[in-house]
């Protein structure tokens, strides 16, 4: 390991040359040759491996306070030197992120930080802070534009302001855990101003909402994903603190509109819930006021609600994948919004193409639409245009699926059924099929979800079938074991 020297320089000129002294001015010596204590500043001075082509170079530092000042950062860069062992490559790197961090007037880097880099054979360079990193990956991503309008929104608002600052191989669980406990704050905060008495305090969080479950979780997934492709770019190694860190899932799960909760609504006007369902009384009530009310939409809506498609998948149904004698359609397609334009695209996954088997019932209302549509297109002649698509408005367009939902509303309304969302219509169909018996796998593969998992767990405390026999079975076991009466 190189020795290195620790001196003093200064700020002096010879007074005929005008060239600086360095350290040589007689300032700097005391008569036993000593260093000054009062004038000058400590500086050091390392032989360096020599650079890529093979000239020879120095690191040097002046204007340090103490001399153990200069002598702690004169070991800190023998140790960082050492680090690379016999490696040549490697020492040549780090004599180049040393001389680059001295020029620039930087801080060394960080000992732990370049060991850590060398053990994963990255870059030695400066590790970007969180906000750089965030940034620059947004901005090489490749995949669809909504996930990183959302991956932007989320990195605007939450991960920037409370971890921009740190440096990326610093980021530890304990900086992810204390975002989270400061959105939990900032929640409790706009509750409070929310429900005050006065105006004034109201008014600051007019509009502001609390960060929910569900936003939650996608802020975790967001960094989780920024930093597995920092770990798979090798530009950190070790583990994923985003990964480490669970988020509380509160996924809201689906309420039925019984009897008892529609009585409720309708004398206090207050929903039980976020997720609502409902029975199927209820969705024939709905899908006989939309045959007469909304024809144009009634039988995607009546697919909807039977097979429970998502809402873009309906929209996005291509006509080429209807197959009404063979009672089935293929799910491959959908059409999803960008803000508020409408774009066709494949499902997310793989197990959202599919194909939905048609009942008896959706198979006569399909087959009159389609009859329906083919008059509609006969009376537009060569204005129809060709979309491609099952489900269209009587002019031929594209259904936006914004418009599908604004029309919901407004009959559910119009119906006076309690409020659902049209998403919830799925839902419907779900707790139906269950009620019904269909198998739980059968189900989830109805959906599109990848695993039962999720079917199971948002489902299935709805469904009251299995519920009611497993409570006959207890009474009747009980129920034996009474005395019997004369």
């Amino acid at each position: 390991m190189p020795d290195g020297s620790i001196f003093k320089r200064c700020g002096c000129r010879h007074p005929d040359t005008g060239k600086p002294f360095g350290n040589a001015c007689p300032k700097l010596r005391r008569p036993n040759r000593a260093w000054s204590s009062e004038h000058g500043h400590w500086a050091y001075q390392l032989e360096l491996p020599a650079t890529g082509d093979g000239r020879r170079r120095q690191l040097r530092r002046a204007g340090l306070d103490s001399r153990r000042d200069a002598a702690a950062e004169l070991d800190h860069a023998r140790t960082l030197l050492a680090l690379a062992g016999h490696d040549r490559r490697r020492r040549t790197e780090i004599a180049d992120l040393l001389q680059t961090t001295v020029r620039a007037g930087g801080v060394l880097p960080d000992i732990d930080g370049v060991r850590q880099r060398l053990r994963g054979d990255g870059p030695l360079g400066q590790m970007p802070t969180v906000a750089e990193y965030l940034t620059q990956w947004l901005s090489d991503l490749t995949i669809d534009a909504n996930t990183i309008r959302g991956y932007e929104s989320i990195v605007r608002v939450h991960l920037i302001p409370h971890l921009g600052q740190i440096p990326l191989d610093k980021l530890r669980t304990g900086h992810v855990r204390a975002m989270f406990t400061a959105i939990e704050r900032r929640n409790e905060e706009i509750s409070a101003a929310k429900a005050s008495t006065d105006p004034l305090v109201r008014a600051t969080v007019a509009g502001v909402r609390p960060t929910g479950p569900s936003t939650r979780q996608r802020i975790r997934a967001c960094l989780r994903k920024a930093i597995n492709d920092a770990l798979a770019d090798e530009l950190i190694v070790g583990s994923n603190p985003a990964a480490l860190v669970k988020t509380p899932a509160n996924r809201p799960l689906p309420i039925v509109w019984e009897d008892e909760r529609v009585q409720r609504w309708k004398a206090t006007g207050k929903v039980p819930g976020p997720v609502m369902v409902w029975t199927d009384t209820q969705i024939v009530q709905f899908l006989d006021y939309a045959a007469e009310h909304a024809s144009d939409l009634y039988p995607m809506w009546h697919y909807m609600a039977y097979r429970g498609p998502r809402r873009g998948e309906a929209c996005g149904l291509r006509d080429s994948e209807v197959r009404l004698h063979r009672r089935e359609t293929t799910i491959n397609n959908q059409i999803a919004t960008h803000g508020y334009t409408a774009v066709q695209k494949p499902p997310k996954s793989r197990a959202g193409n599919r194909d939905l088997v048609l009942d008896a019932e959706t198979v006569k209302v399909l087959t009159a639409y389609n009859a329906r549509r083919t008059a509609w297109q006969l009376a537009a002649g060569s204005r129809w245009p060709d979309t491609g698509l099952f489900f269209v408005r009587p002019d031929g367009r594209p259904w936006h699926p914004n418009a599908v939902t604004q029309r919901f509303r407004r009959l559910v309304r119009k119906a006076g059924l309690p409020p659902i969302r049209l998403h919830d219509l799925r839902h419907s169909a779900a707790t139906v099929a269950l009620d019904a018996g269909v198998d739980i796998k059968v189900l989830a593969e109805q959906l599109g979800h990848s695993t039962t998992t999720l079917t199971r767990d948002t489902y299935q405390s709805v469904t009251k079938e299995l519920h009611r026999s497993a409570a006959d079975a207890v009474a009747n076991t009980i129920d034996r074991r009474r005395p019997k009466t004369a």
